[in-house]
């Protein structure tokens, strides 16, 4: 060791070891650093991360094409294939700032079955966390390791904001390590002139949406299945030991040794079909133990078990009776317990040991409703002895954990009804000239809000669909769970109420494969498949009037009718030379109507008299409408509110209402049909009950800058 080298830290030299200098293929892989593109590390045998800028200095070959990259590490020096990259070979040519986040890229490397490697954190990075930068560097002028530490600043976007050490040349694509969790939590991705930017190792549930993505799973599942072998086999060189001696510092609770354990378990489990399986049985877990309805506050993505796990971090006991690591512990043993129970039809030799070992830590536990609501849960799976009785010396009246669990006990309760999660999207009035502000949403049980994406500029108008696209279907595939289908529920500015929602298209059109099913999931048109309503962005976003209460719940009893949204307009089409209604008269005579009356138009409502006359139609509560929103010749409007009037009978409620517009959609969507039940034009429903979600839910405003360009 010379004069200017120090020990090395217990996790610094765990670290060393899984670091990889990624190169251009050629002779001795660059020994000297020519032809060097940045750093990678192992995340489990043979599979290594990086980012997609380092693996995109291969150009075509490498990103398109799939050709070899040069590896070395402290094994050897091997090449390997970039496997799932996002940024993938679109971002090719276009400069540095083509590779935007998560400039992720995961590369399968031959000969490497023997690695080491890191452990990847289950969790999102704290703010103000303790970090250290690990990677390859040749900032110095010679090629060799590069160690320093910093601390998380704060997030911005996607990125991880860095000071103190920072990312220098070089350093792309290696590991961002928690000091104080001995887990790797982010991936060096660049610097500004004050900060640095890094990856949260989150964004690998990013890979899962691309072709091939499901290869994570078989990822995630050998990096588990590595960490517990070396635990069990070679302890004193494990990752999860020195986890340890930093957790032996800190707060009791989920250790590393029954983390490591637990994920072993779970790798050898079917992993989740998406998100909506592990988000229910967090979201179970939550209200168990907290004794609340815990909804995220933040959009998670859990693609694994594993995942769910982690998302139980950080809870309190409201009776501020037990510490938060002590809850913690009783709600990670219950969502084992929920997860074994799931996979019951599964290996019935590993689900009794898993049930065993479960069981076990739960009668350890020092709360012993636990183990109570632990052995209900698994009483099919394994057979443990009973849970030693309660210590003497507890209190009379029952703590308010052990309540929430008692409801646990038996096995049936986990058969609970999952929570409802619908789709909001909000179109905002228009900002800068032409470009509309948008934002997508989860809407879990007709109350509490989650953001999934948005755009506070926004675009133009034509270019909505286009925008919206990625944050929708990301959206649905987590409200999609079970047997239900979210719903979409379209906040609009009256001027855009024509805008043809129903139709959009979660792919873009010709993106199908040619011997794919035109009529697909992800290609039809979404208002043939689920419900598609439009709603009022402005009334939304005040209190609901006594008016629109009422009204409300005339639709909600029914039967509905209808009554025309203009009188000009009325059943027996469009009269000639007939007296234009006036906006008063529009609003007292709609204001009159039956509570369960249903204003009828047809024609567009974004536009002309129908935009004066829906206007009326919300001042007066009206909370449905339907109307035909495309351009046709007025005689065929004594057909088409016909049709209406069929459809409103037919629906009953309002509640019936979108289920009967949805297979009148489809049947308006095959000519033929059309044609032979006489059925016309491309409808359009307003469906705004109020109070879905709570008044004062965030609205879309324009952020406080001089526009887009600015």
């Amino acid at each position: 060791m010379t004069a200017f080298e120090e020990p090395l830290s217990s996790l610094e030299a765990m670290v060393r070891p899984t670091l990889a200098r990624i190169v251009a293929c050629g002779d001795g892989y660059a020994p000297d650093g020519d032809g060097y593109w940045g750093s990678g590390f192992f995340v489990a045998p043979g599979w290594l991360l990086t980012c997609a800028h380092v693996v995109g200095e291969g150009g075509a070959a490498v990103m398109r094409e799939g050709g070899p990259v040069g590896v070395s590490w402290e094994g050897g020096t091997t090449t390997g294939q970039v496997i799932l990259a996002k940024p993938g070979h679109e971002a090719l040519g276009g400069g540095r700032g083509s590779w935007k986040f998560p400039d992720i890229a995961l590369v399968r490397v031959r000969g490497a079955d023997d690695a080491r490697c890191v452990w990847l954190s289950d969790r999102a990075p704290a703010l103000h966390a303790s970090v250290s930068l690990h990677g390859w560097s040749r900032e110095t002028g010679d090629l060799g390791v590069r160690y320093g530490t910093g601390q998380i600043s704060g997030v911005d976007g996607k990125a991880l904001l860095l000071s103190g050490a920072l990312p220098v040349g070089g350093l792309s694509g290696g590991p961002v390590l928690d000091r104080r969790s001995g887990a790797v939590i982010g991936m060096n991705k660049g610097r500004g002139e004050h900060e640095g930017a890094a990856v949260p190792i989150t964004a690998l549930r990013e890979l899962f949406d691309l072709a091939g993505g499901d290869v994570l799973h078989t990822v995630v599942r050998e990096h588990d299945r590595h960490h517990l072998r070396r635990f069990t086999e070679s302890p004193a060189t494990a990752w999860t030991t020195a986890q340890t001696e930093l957790h032996r510092s800190g707060v009791p609770g989920v250790d590393p040794a029954l983390r490591v354990r637990l994920y072993g378990y779970f790798a050898e489990l079917r992993p989740p079909t998406g998100p909506r399986p592990v988000l229910d049985l967090v979201g179970r877990v939550k209200a168990t133990v907290t004794g609340e309805d815990n909804h995220p506050l933040l959009l998670h993505d859990p693609q694994t078990w594993r995942e769910g796990a982690g998302l139980l971090h950080g809870l309190r006991d409201r009776s501020g009776s037990r510490s938060s690591a002590d809850v913690e512990l009783d709600a990670v043993l219950l969502y084992a317990a929920q997860v074994a129970r799931r996979a019951a039809g599964q290996d019935a030799r590993l689900l009794r040991a898993f049930a065993g070992w479960i069981t076990e830590q739960a009668e350890r536990h020092a709360y012993w409703p636990v183990g109570e609501a632990i052995r209900a849960l698994l009483t099919d799976l394994a057979v443990a002895p009973r849970p030693a009785a309660a210590p003497l010396g507890t209190a009379d009246a029952p703590h308010p954990t052990a309540t929430a669990l008692a409801t646990v006990a038996a096995p049936e309760a986990t058969e609970a009804p999952a929570t409802r999660i619908d789709v909001l999207v909000r179109i905002g009035d228009i900002q800068y000239g032409d470009r509309y502000p948008w934002s997508v949403q989860l809407l879990y049980d007709g109350q509490v809000v989650t953001p999934v994406d948005g755009d506070d500029i926004g675009v133009p108008l034509g270019q909505l669909e286009e925008s919206v696209r990625g944050a929708l279907a990301k959206a649905l595939s987590l409200g999609d769970h079970d047997e239900h289908l979210a719903a979409v529920e379209v906040f609009l500015p009256r001027r855009l109420f024509d805008l043809p929602v129903d139709e959009w298209q979660l792919t873009p059109p010709g993106a199908a494969d040619d011997d794919s099913d035109a009529l697909d999931e992800q290609s039809m048109p979404i208002g043939l498949r689920r419900t598609v309503v439009v709603r009022a962005q402005h009334r939304n976003t005040r209190p609901p009037s006594p008016e629109w209460r009422r009204r409300r719940r005339g639709v909600a009893r029914g039967p509905l009718t209808a009554v025309p949204l203009r009188a000009e307009a009325s059943a027996e089409g469009h009269v000639p030379g007939a007296h234009r209604e006036g906006a008063l008269a529009v609003y007292g005579r709609l204001g009159g109507a039956d509570d369960a009356c249903v204003p009828v138009h047809c024609g567009p409502v974004g536009s002309g008299d129908g935009l004066e006359a829906m206007g009326r139609a919300l001042l007066a509560g009206h909370a449905v409408a339907v109307w035909r929103r495309d351009a046709h010749p007025p005689e065929e409007c004594a057909a088409f509110h016909a049709q209406a009037a069929r459809l409103l009978e037919s629906a009953g409620r309002a509640d019936g209402l979108a289920r009967q517009v949805r297979e009148l959609r489809i049947r308006l969507s095959d000519p033929d049909t059309a044609r032979t039940q006489g059925l016309k034009g491309r409808i359009a429903v307003l469906l705004d009950p109020p109070d879905r979600p709570r008044h004062g839910t965030e609205s879309i405003h324009p952020p406080a800058l001089a526009g887009p360009d600015s």
